[in-house]
């Protein structure tokens, strides 16, 4: 039997992955770009808050306390990248990568060709619904500096798609040769 206090921690941890885990798990995924690394983050912010077991004002402030510490997280992993060494492909379940259609993968490719910055702050924004005055409390920016990665993210991946759909309506565009059979049916000029 664990003592009173390991006890509430343990009840309080479950309850903020109940309420919290989705949130953590895509902003580490969207900060990320890789599945494990974002799971193993998922894990250490979990762990730090049972470890802390800091006392919250309400669930907002919990809230953006996990999102800080998975943004730390984050960056730590990032930080460290060059010294891991990358695991081989087998075992890898070839089945679990779905095809995804040509506007995900556009979508996806913007979203990837962004900044750390500009994805953090807009999966913040436009995902969890924060305010940039939120978001700069969150990820230790100015409100001013977080609005300017929005802005500038919305330009690239405005860019970014618009080029996408246009390469997408030229590879559709029908050829506008007539076919043999119908130029020599057609009447010839002053016919």
């Amino acid at each position: 039997m664990l003592p009173r206090k390991r006890q509430a921690n343990a009840n309080s941890l479950e309850d903020a992955i109940d309420r919290f885990g989705d949130t953590v798990l895509r902003l580490a995924m969207s900060r990320l770009r890789n599945k494990a690394d974002a799971e193993d983050v998922f894990q250490n912010v979990f762990l730090a808050l049972y470890r802390s077991a800091p006392d919250f004002a309400n669930t907002e402030h919990q809230k953006a306390w996990l999102l800080r510490t998975t943004c730390n997280a984050c960056n730590d992993l990032a930080r460290h990248r060059s010294r891991r060494m990358v695991a081989s492909l087998e075992g890898v379940d070839v089945a679990d990568a779905a095809a995804p259609d040509d506007s995900t993968e556009a979508f996806d490719a913007a979203l990837a060709a962004l900044t750390e910055a500009q994805r953090t702050a807009v999966h913040l924004y436009y995902f969890e619904g924060y305010s940039a005055a939120e978001i700069g409390r969150i990820t230790g920016e100015n409100p001013t500096t977080v609005r300017s990665h929005l802005m500038r993210a919305r330009k690239a991946m405005r860019v970014s798609l618009e080029r996408s759909s246009d390469a997408a309506r030229l590879a559709y565009v029908p050829q506008l040769s007539v076919p043999d059979h119908e130029a020599a049916r057609s009447p010839g000029p002053g016919a």
